[in-house]
């Protein structure tokens, strides 16, 4: 489980209770589509045919555009989610990173699953004794992806959640 037993008013819309902007929420979303996006062909590659995590992430970046609605964002990440459980490893993990990403629109704080679900993929296609260090550089790529507006956003959510995100982000 990567979600807090509480959740984050930062990571709840203004219209919702919380302090979240649409323009911010929109950003998690393209930055979480970005984090899946990079270890994609990790799944790609034993799943040619299968464009469900592909699909999760250009809805992601779709609802983020405000060409489609939440539930439809929501729905293609169930369907990412699928195409994990045909899979294992990187290509798993990858899958997974993709419906997190896609998930994002109906709940901002799954922007951090698709991050560590990417840098878990990143570990798992790397040989033995260099995943740690593969694991530090897509946290890194991550990082630098990371639109001025949410930086300091999610780089607290990622210390606060590390231990719930297999402490991919370090520490």
């Amino acid at each position: 489980m990567i979600l807090p037993k509480e959740r984050d008013p930062r990571f709840i819309t203004i219209r919702r209770g919380g302090t979240l902007t649409d323009a911010d929420h929109h950003l998690l979303a393209v930055w979480a589509a970005d984090c899946a996006q990079h270890v994609l062909p990790l799944f790609e590659e034993v799943q040619p045919q299968d464009e469900r995590p592909r699909r999760a992430i250009a809805s992601a970046r779709a609802w983020a555009r405000g060409e489609m609605t939440m539930t439809e964002a929501r729905n293609t990440a169930g369907h990412a989610q699928a195409a994990a459980r045909g899979v294992s490893g990187a290509a798993k993990q990858a899958a997974l990173a993709a419906g997190q990403a896609a998930a994002v629109a109906h709940v901002a704080a799954h922007e951090l699953g698709a991050a560590a679900y990417a840098i878990k993929a990143a570990r798992a296609a790397t040989p033995d004794g260099h995943a740690e260090a593969a694991g530090r550089l897509e946290c890194a790529w991550q990082r630098a992806q990371l639109p001025e507006e949410i930086r300091d956003l999610v780089l607290d959510d990622q210390k606060l959640r590390n231990a719930l995100c297999w402490f991919v982000f370090g520490g």
